[in-house]
């Protein structure tokens, strides 16, 4: 008796140095469906808000997702121009953690550009965050728009990967971090 092939476990990231989104997909065959989703939310305020300290709990929010779901792949948003420096210096600091822990525990780390999410989501490069949310929920039955924002552009850039046909091989995970 042949075992039933196993569905692969994506997580999307959508890095940000207050609030970082994510949203985990399981995929077998030709069907996908939402795991979890949702936001790691760093504080602004106080002892625990300087920017190293969110750095570090978007890292352990990360490393316990990693380690719970177990994903074949991390699919993470890439850095867009933006207008304020300093913000796209803070953005490329988050995405930089979220890189840092999927190379801890070895899983491969893929990256898309916004017009490249918004495309394979919506067919529309230029489409709104509103068409975003949407068309993520259409896609993954959901009964609500994920919330968040963060969340449904994370789950995008899961959808994302997914539909750009990457699983012709399956990527080989093992796991070095005791989680």
């Amino acid at each position: 008796m042949m075992n039933p092939p196993a569905s692969m476990i994506v997580i999307g990231v959508d890095p940000g140095s207050r609030i970082t989104g994510y949203g985990v997909i399981s995929v077998l065959g030709n069907h996908c469906s939402c795991v979890d989703y949702g936001a790691i939310r760093c504080r602004t305020r106080g002892l625990d808000g300087s920017f190293p300290d969110r750095l570090k709990t978007i890292h352990q929010g990360l490393s316990e997702l990693f380690c719970h779901h177990a994903p074949v792949v991390v699919a993470v948003e890439e850095v867009f121009h933006a207008v304020n420096s300093r913000s796209a210096l803070q953005l490329g600091h988050a995405r930089g953690v979220v890189l840092l822990a999927a190379a801890q525990q070895e899983i491969p780390l893929v990256e898309y550009s916004p017009l490249e999410v918004k495309k394979a989501v919506s067919g529309y490069g230029r489409a709104d965050k509103q068409q975003i949310q949407t068309m993520v929920r259409i896609l993954l039955k959901l009964k609500d728009c994920p919330e968040p924002d963060d969340a449904a552009d994370a789950l995008a850039v899961a959808l994302c990967h997914v539909f750009r046909g990457e699983f012709s091989q399956r990527p080989t995970r093992q796991n070095k971090v005791s989680c």
